[in-house]
């Protein structure tokens, strides 16, 4: 029986684009007791693969923490899957506030020693003894309180783009930081302190909730369902937003614009910018904020050494990788000296600037002429690959890409391959490939700017 993927990226980007379906990117956990992880994890393999959802799922003995894209025709049956294990029955699901049809691609389940990584080896610690859940206008009412200290327990490179007002950000990369750090920040208020925490869905400030419960605060509130679940409330019920500036996600969006201020800047200029993106070397990766000027002149990269090397042939780029790890475990996650404008744990709650749209990538009111759709998913390399349906396109012209991930992305077309060959012009029923800073996905569009 199969239990686990057979399918690429791009395959299942291909599949995802021909069914022309609503999907839900979603989130939940449980913190419970689970005796067989692996064999849970078969079984929610075989059930989820049937009903095409897809996420990055981690399951332990400790309990369940997932981030999925399901169907919507699928979304009751899903719920039933949850229903069948007790310690899910009635589990709030975090609907995501933008939607994005590829916001994950494959279903992956990874059996891990803990869902949420603490560091700590305490038996005595006992996760499930967790503080007083707060609803948004409940959160909000005690924020308000000057006896209250509200506390980020996610990591630098989240609350650098948005947190709530007058939060302690620690300057961490991962939960297990946090928790010392806090601990002994706040030692001398464990009595007449309101310990008023928060995170991305839920999952870090319920354990950490329980950490410091066991470590002797006595009023411990949590934000329930996290930022995530916030947002939804306040919309619905027309409630003051506290939560300034734009909240991380894990998939590929890499964000959720809640308010229209902008509290970040530009890695690599200054200018105020909270669009998070990762370096176009492979050997990189780096995760580090970027404005469309500079994605444009670095070509998505974070530094001129990465630059040139993503110019360099695939062979010798290999090379210069071989030995090297790859990804976050080269550099720390989003610090580089290359980035000069990096605030790590430096945040502010005045804003820099306003976004001039709410879609995480800002909208170009431009003319346009639509030339035809992208055939290919790249994941890695920076090409793309668009048949031609109608008009044509030659070198020299202005060009604009667009779709719901990528969303509108400006260029000029310096050189094009038209069916495999070095060409100036590009007709109807031509495939074309050009070189670009970003990587094009199947719902993209091809445009010519008129004006």
């Amino acid at each position: 029986m199969q239990l686990y993927n057979t399918l690429s990226a791009e395959e299942r980007a291909k599949l995802i684009e021909e069914a022309g379906k609503e999907r839900l990117t979603l989130s939940f956990y449980a913190y419970a007791k689970i005796e067989d992880p692996k064999k849970f994890r078969d079984e929610l393999f075989i059930a989820w693969n049937a009903l095409d959802a897809l996420g990055r799922i981690y399951v332990a003995h400790e309990g369940i923490n997932a981030q999925m894209s399901v169907p919507a025709e699928n979304f009751d049956a899903f719920r039933e899957t949850l229903e069948a294990y007790d310690f899910m029955k009635g589990i709030r699901l975090n609907i995501a506030v933008e939607q994005d049809n590829y916001s994950f691609l494959k279903l992956t389940i990874k059996v891990r020693n803990k869902i949420v990584a603490d560091g700590l080896n305490d038996e005595t610690f006992d996760v499930t003894n967790k503080g007083i859940h707060l609803k948004a206008r409940e959160f909000n009412s005690l924020l308000e309180n000057p006896d209250t200290i509200v506390v980020d327990f996610r990591n630098h490179y989240e609350s650098e783009v948005g947190h709530f007002e007058g939060a302690i950000t620690p300057d961490v990369e991962s939960f297990r930081e946090s928790l010392p750090i806090i601990n002994e920040q706040l030692k001398d208020f464990k009595e007449d302190k309101n310990l008023l925490m928060y995170c991305t869905g839920g999952i870090r400030c319920e354990k950490a909730s329980a950490y410091f419960k066991h470590q002797g605060f006595k009023n411990v509130y949590q934000l329930e369902g996290g930022i995530i679940e916030y947002t939804r409330q306040i919309k619905e019920e027309g409630i003051e937003s506290k939560f300034i500036g734009k909240n991380f996600v894990f998939d590929h969006r890499l964000g959720e614009r809640i308010t229209d201020d902008i509290i970040s800047q530009c890695h690599q200029c200054g200018k105020p910018c909270d669009n998070h993106t990762n370096c176009a070397n492979d050997a990189c990766h780096l995760l580090f904020i970027q404005c469309d000027e500079c994605k444009a002149a670095m070509e998505n990269c974070c530094s001129a050494e990465c630059q040139e090397t993503i110019h360099l042939s695939v062979d010798e780029q290999v090379k210069l990788r071989k030995g090297l790890q790859v990804g976050n475990k080269i550099f720390r996650k989003g610090k580089s000296e290359a980035l000069k404008f990096k605030r790590s744990g430096n945040v502010s709650d005045q804003p820099l600037a306003k976004a001039e749209s709410k879609d995480i990538r800002q909208k170009l009111k431009v003319k346009k002429e639509l030339i035809g759709k992208a055939e290919h998913y790249f994941t890695k390399s920076k090409i793309a690959q668009f048949l031609v349906e109608k008009g044509n396109i030659a070198v020299g012209d202005p060009i604009l890409i667009s779709g719901p991930t990528t969303g509108e992305q400006q260029l000029t077309l310096s050189e094009i391959f038209a069916n495999g060959q070095p060409a100036q012009a590009a007709e109807k029923g031509d495939q074309i490939t050009f070189a670009v800073p970003f990587r094009v996905r199947l719902s993209d569009q091809l445009y010519k700017i008129l004006s």
